[in-house]
């Protein structure tokens, strides 16, 4: 009796040993099971709101498919899973730009047409044979947007066009939109709206019937320019650049009013970016009114007109563009003498080259 106890406390101890494994195991397998049964749960039903476009979205009242195989493969009836991005470097269609354009046909308010445009223009960027595959009535579509009543909608048609400019076939089709978004630059005082029609007008050639409207926004262009906001600045100087090389706008800038500090713009203190564009804006401004045709009319300015505070008699420019000539950043320096020799010598090389006649010099002799 005295060796059965021990032996019986042994055998207990075994047996709670067994039933210890027992229950560790079990609890790992309702773990497995739970583990298993939430990665295989569905998610729920897709809605009309805006998607990501790197998550394939079925159509609206449709189940998401689980995503358990690997993106580079397809499921059993043949339709793609995984990103919307890898899908396309596969050469498949994830459908993702063509489902978006159809649910801003439908009938949405503005913060969801937003988004959806939002999204739109991700998709352009980033789905390039989708964006490719657009017509032009998807470019229509978006266009109408510039109607809408909401600032918000109007920026983001904006930059969805600008995204479709950068594909050639559309470039034509978003011309015919040009008239608007200058519309919209001229009487919407809004800094983003600025900066994003601006971006899309610099990313297309103006054809010759915008240059009516051209004319009547350059007060407005000149007013941006001489805004607080540097990437409006930046971006209104680069189009009023590419506008000055157009001779029939050249006096309409040139005698377009500006402030009387205009030449701050010209300060070393200002962003290096800025400053940079300024520069060119003044050589081809100092180019333009220097070209034998234009030589050859007698204009007339207005008093505080940007040609008087450039090139006129009382204008400190000279001053100005030798104190960028020693600026920390060398394409500034570069720009800065290329001004200075143009307003030193406006002559072309070929005109100088076989006359005797001293340049005029906006330099005094000592400077």
């Amino acid at each position: 009796m005295g060796k059965s106890i021990p032996r019986y406390l042994g055998q207990l101890d075994i047996r709670k040993s067994v039933v210890g494994l027992a229950t560790g195991a079990g609890a790992l397998y309702l773990l497995y099971k739970a583990i298993r049964a939430g990665l295989k749960c569905q998610p729920p039903l897709c809605s009309n709101s805006p998607i990501c476009i790197a998550r394939e979205c079925p159509v609206p009242g449709e189940r998401a498919r689980p995503q358990e195989a690997p993106a580079s493969e397809a499921s059993p009836v043949g339709r793609p899973k995984g990103l919307a991005i890898e899908r396309e470097r596969h050469g498949r269609d994830s459908g993702e730009l063509r489902r978006l354009l159809n649910s801003l046909e439908c009938k949405q308010d503005e913060y969801t047409k937003s988004m959806i445009l939002h999204s739109i223009t991700r998709c352009v960027y980033l789905l390039e044979a989708e964006a490719s595959a657009c017509t032009n009535d998807d470019i229509k579509l978006v266009g109408d947007m510039l109607d809408d009543k909401d600032t918000s909608v109007k920026i983001q048609a904006l930059n969805t066009l600008k995204a479709f400019s950068g594909i050639r076939k559309f470039r034509l089709k978003i011309q015919e939109h040009s008239i608007k978004v200058l519309e919209l630059i001229s009487t919407v005082w809004d800094t983003e709206l600025h900066i994003s029609g601006l971006r899309l007008l610099n990313n297309l050639p103006q054809p010759d019937y915008v240059h009516p409207q051209l004319r009547r926004v350059m007060p407005a262009l000149m007013e941006i320019l001489q805004s607080d906001c540097n990437l409006a600045q930046v971006q209104a100087v680069r189009l009023l650049s590419y506008l000055a090389q157009k001779s029939d706008l050249l006096y309409d800038i040139l005698n377009c009013q500006v402030h009387s500090n205009f030449l701050n713009l010209f300060q070393s203190t200002q962003p290096g970016s800025l400053l940079f564009e300024v520069l060119v804006f003044a050589e081809r401004l100092s180019e333009g009114q220097n070209a034998p045709h234009y030589r050859a009319v007698k204009w007339h300015y207005n008093e505080q007109s940007l040609h008087e505070a450039l090139f006129g008699d009382e204008s400190r420019l000279a001053d100005r563009l030798l104190s960028l000539v020693i600026h920390p950043e060398e394409e500034v320096q570069i720009q800065a003498c290329k001004v200075i020799v143009s307003l030193q010598c406006p002559q072309d090389l070929g005109t100088r080259a076989t006359s005797f006649h001293p340049c005029h010099s906006y330099f005094k002799s000592g400077e």
